[in-house]
């Protein structure tokens, strides 16, 4: 919640040095009255430390926002890794042959039986009957259910807010 804070702190300093600056450029043109030369300096004054402050909270979020980018990315494949790690234990429960825990992995991947039979030069109906085999020994009726397995067992800590 503090970031919003920054950011909106950053937008608002930017938006009024930009406001002073475009409004003494108007004057200038307009041919306004002009204030003194000192409040003149002390308002520019406060608009460019306005701006560094900008500067330096613009830099605070965006190294906070890399910090936390890393992290993301760093738990993305710790998850990624943990799929894998559940996929696999499951595959050697249930008994797959070598050629079914292929399929297995090719069908959680969402690769059509087409496509899996061409990537491993055999006819769609053997991976028809490889699915089937994986299926019965998963005790599910296809491959939402299966993979259904597999997001559930990683979902287990979580719970829905009420």
């Amino acid at each position: 919640m503090t970031g919003r804070w920054y950011v909106l702190a950053i937008v608002v300093v930017q938006v009024l040095c930009a406001v002073f600056f475009v409004a003494q450029i108007l004057a200038s043109v307009l041919g306004l009255a002009p204030i003194s030369w000192q409040f003149h300096e002390l308002i520019e004054l406060g608009a460019a430390l306005g701006l560094l402050l900008g500067v330096l909270l613009g830099w605070m979020v965006l190294r906070k926002t890399m910090a936390r980018n890393l992290h993301v990315e760093d738990q993305l494949r710790l998850a990624s890794g943990a799929f894998r790690d559940v996929m696999e234990e499951r595959f050697a429960s249930w008994g797959l042959t070598p050629a079914e825990h292929d399929v297995a992995l090719f069908a959680v991947k969402g690769m059509s039986t087409q496509e899996i039979a061409g990537l491993r030069q055999v006819s769609e109906g053997t991976i028809k009957a490889q699915t089937n085999a994986i299926y019965r020994k998963a005790g599910v009726a296809g491959r939402p259910q299966l993979l259904s397995l597999f997001i559930d067992e990683l979902m287990v800590d979580i719970t829905p807010n009420s």
